[in-house]
């Protein structure tokens, strides 16, 4: 897909060449944005106290979309006092492997903010349009808490929807203005941060108190909460734990999108409540579910209402189906449970909560549905069949994970339909496929991290991933070699009956 604006962009670089070539004018567009590399990234950060570096890769979409408002954000920032320099990597080149790889970069475009000479890393979290770069990227080289100095001031950095972490002292020095100041300058790329003498200048909160004392502001809930412990790692986890909603709104507005973020980020568990906002019975839930949230508060749930029409991902990730909502569903903080109660009335949820609490709702699978014809070599393992087929059978599987989009698995496929027709006359050998994108893998046994990942089941219960060439002969000679059984099967006479023809 082109990028936003990208016909406009191009226009004006065809314009610019135009222009150039009537004027004989043979010098070449500057670029503002610095081309990095192996060679020369370590030296170039090292020289600039503030300097930001897209890691990008050539044939990503969304880098192609980022590619002219990063330059044209280069541009306009090349003009600040002092310039702020935007850099770029090609992460994708080979030589500069190594480089993403010390950075942890794993998707493109990721951006990076360098501070002191790269002693100092951050995450870009700011808008991807020249303007939103070019304001973000101000703020961020600027002092990491502003002073707040009058009521305009405050009203100016105290934005309805967002999060600022304000300082009030009755002088700026002392041991809890630096532990202030140094967490201001850990979180800046998260939050915003002020710091003032008077608190009468601030919208909400006491306005009579001295401090030291934080206040931080947000656009949910009691709307400011204050805070006393100046020690940094306290600070942290107030500000942390208090810019969490006690529910949070999962729609399609995006002022919401960096408290979703937030919640799927904690180490909580997660109640999610997924619903049709225009249901008639909407408000009633949402009431009873606060309610819920606010007795559960600090017991290690974290809540999330979704609106059915921004929820499809969430619907496909957990296996969920339209004709659920009302539903909740809760995720255990290792991911490894999960608990649904669908089609939940508004008298359900107080309950069931109380009841999943106790320990007595059983976990939800998601799983496709039973084949109902299971008749082809490979056969179809599901998640609500896979106790059965793999564990209780008795029998010797091999069983693949795959993804239905996995070009590697499509490859794989006809090699394992061939081993499969190899063992038809052997009933202790099983070769199966389990789809782990439609079905629950029980992490605890198997380890999937790609696609394809092989793994094998003897009859006596000894799991294997196979880790060898993707070829009948070598995936034979693996179940071979791994099978309960007391002699070699005829399988393998007949592979190598084949090779011998082979070689004649």
């Amino acid at each position: 897909m082109l990028p936003r604006g990208s016909s406009w962009y191009l226009f004006a670089l065809v314009a610019l060449s135009v222009w150039a070539v009537s004027s004989a004018d043979d010098t070449e567009l500057k670029e503002f944005v610095l081309t990095l590399d192996h060679s020369n990234f370590s030296d170039i950060v090292g020289k600039h106290d503030f300097i930001v570096v897209e890691f990008y890769a050539p044939w990503c979409g969304h880098c192609m979309q980022l590619a002219p408002e990063y330059e044209k954000a280069a541009s306009i920032l090349s003009k600040h006092d002092p310039p702020i320099v935007l850099a770029k990597v090609d992460a994708n080149d080979e030589a500069n492997r190594d480089l993403a790889s010390e950075h942890d970069i794993s998707g493109f475009p990721t951006l990076k903010i360098f501070r002191k000479g790269g002693k100092s890393v951050q995450e870009y979290k700011g808008p991807r349009e020249a303007e939103g770069i070019v304001s973000y990227l101000k703020k961020q080289n600027g002092p990491a808490s502003a002073v707040i100095k009058s009521a305009d001031d405050a009203s100016s950095l105290i934005e309805e929807k967002s999060i600022v972490v304000v300082g009030i002292f009755p002088k700026f020095s002392g041991e809890e203005y630096e532990n202030f100041t140094a967490l201001a300058d850990k979180l800046r790329s998260d939050y915003e941060f002020g710091h003032t003498l008077d608190a009468k200048l601030l919208p909400r909160g006491e306005s009579s108190i001295t401090g030291p004392l934080v206040r931080l502001f947000k656009p949910f809930d009691e709307l400011f909460v204050d805070f006393k412990d100046f020690h940094v790692d306290a600070l942290e986890k107030f500000v942390e734990e208090s810019s969490v909603p006690v529910v949070t709104i999962f729609n399609n507005d995006p002022t919401n999108h960096p408290f979703v973020i937030k919640f799927f980020n904690s180490a909580n568990a997660k109640a999610m409540l997924f619903m049709n906002f225009t249901n008639e019975v909407a408000e009633t839930i949402k009431s009873r579910y606060r309610d819920v949230a606010e007795q559960f508060k600090g017991e290690g749930i974290s809540f999330l209402l979704g609106d059915l029409e921004a929820s499809q991902g969430a619907f496909q990730y957990f296996g969920l189906k339209e004709d659920q909502v009302p539903l909740i569903i809760i995720q255990s903080n290792d991911g490894q449970q999960k608990f649904l109660k669908a089609n939940l009335e508004p008298d359900h949820i107080t309950p069931w909560f109380k009841e999943y609490k106790a320990g007595k709702v059983l976990p939800f699978r998601k799983s496709e549905p039973v084949p109902k014809d299971n008749s082809e070599p490979v056969k179809v393992v599901v998640a609500d069949t896979l106790q059965d087929t793999v564990f209780n059978s008795g029998k010797n599987v091999l069983l693949e994970f795959y993804a239905p989009w996995c070009g590697h698995c499509k490859n794989l496929a006809p090699i394992l339909d061939e081993v499969a027709v190899s063992y038809e006359n052997d009933a202790d050998i099983v070769i199966a496929k389990f789809d782990a994108t439609a079905n629950d893998v029980p992490t605890e046994t198997f380890e999937v991290q790609g696609f394809p990942t092989v793994y094998f089941r003897s009859a006596g219960g000894k799991i294997v991933q196979y880790e060898g060439d993707r070829t009948k002969e070598d995936i034979i000679d693996f179940i071979e070699k791994n099978r309960d059984k007391a002699t070699a099967s005829s399988v393998s006479q007949e592979v190598s009956e084949e090779e011998k023809k082979d070689e004649l």
